[in-house]
């Protein structure tokens, strides 16, 4: 029985990915999963990081070719809009109108620190405190109340990965989890870290076991730019938050959580998401 969803992928859109949400469709059913979020990087105005998301102008194409892979897959597989909206002090008017304007099933929230626009007005010299004005901005996304989820909550590790000792920067994470787990909103376990500089899913298991003291719901997503990576690293994943303490993860449909016992979880998935 099929019970999972990817809850984190691209379209050819963000100017960085390759594929398109028919074929993701086909990924999904091929890992064994349930469903697929699209949800690929929001427009944003006045060529904000425009290199790396689809243009206003696109906002309805994107709409488009989820809406004929969901046609396409009906009954197969549920392929569903979604969006990763990026957390930037200022925009939340031009986010709020923009999730409103559309049927979206799951909103993630991002902060991305390696943009110019946040490296201008967030950055610092010192890699200590830019890690910790990261952590407080992942809070502060939360507490907007806009994102069903926060996605790869420790990003900024690979932005400053010579600097990165966990251990000076915990009390900032602690605050910023206390802070996110009163607003109500998930966190993402992002397999696609295993990827970057430093190779571990984001966020690194010590900060995993602090969101589960919490008891803040986690969303597994591979972050898939192609399409073979959907459901990638999904059984290592179930694996960690099981380690952590965790006996539920979460996906969102509707933007509403739905919670699938963690072994319920891993047996469902095809040998296609055991990579």
């Amino acid at each position: 029985m099929t019970l999972l969803y990817e809850s984190h992928s691209h379209t050819p859109l963000c100017k960085h990915a390759q594929g398109l949400p028919i074929e993701y469709g086909l990924a999904a059913k091929r890992a064994g999963l349930a469903g697929i979020t699209i949800t690929c990087h929001n427009p944003m105005p006045d060529g904000f990081s425009a290199h790396v998301r689809m243009d206003p102008e696109e906002w309805d194409e994107y709409q488009r070719i989820v809406a004929e892979a969901t046609d396409h897959w009906r009954d197969e597989v549920d392929v569903r809009l979604g969006l990763e909206a990026d957390f930037f002090p200022g925009y939340e008017p031009w986010l709020e109108q923009q999730i409103a304007s559309a049927p979206l099933s799951y909103v993630i929230g991002s902060v991305h620190p390696q943009i110019a626009e946040y490296r201008e007005r967030f950055g610092s010299p010192d890699p200590v405190e830019h890690q910790r004005t990261y952590f407080r901005m992942l809070a502060e996304a939360a507490e907007t109340g806009l994102f069903d989820a926060i996605s790869h909550p420790d990003l900024i590790k690979n932005e400053t990965a010579d600097a990165w000792e966990p251990e000076r920067v915990l009390d900032v994470i602690a605050e910023a989890l206390d802070r996110i787990a009163a607003s109500g909103t998930a966190m993402e376990l992002n397999t696609s870290g295993r990827l970057k500089r430093i190779p571990e899913m984001n966020p690194f298991p010590e900060m995993l076991r602090m969101m589960r003291e919490r008891n803040i719901p986690v969303v597994i997503g591979a972050d898939a730019h192609v399409p073979h990576r959907v459901g990638e690293g999904y059984p290592e994943a179930l694996a960690l938050l099981a380690d952590a303490g965790f006996e539920h993860v979460t996906y969102f449909v509707d933007r509403q959580p739905r919670q699938v016992p963690i072994a319920a979880a891993a047996a469902s998935l095809s040998d296609a998401a055991r990579r």
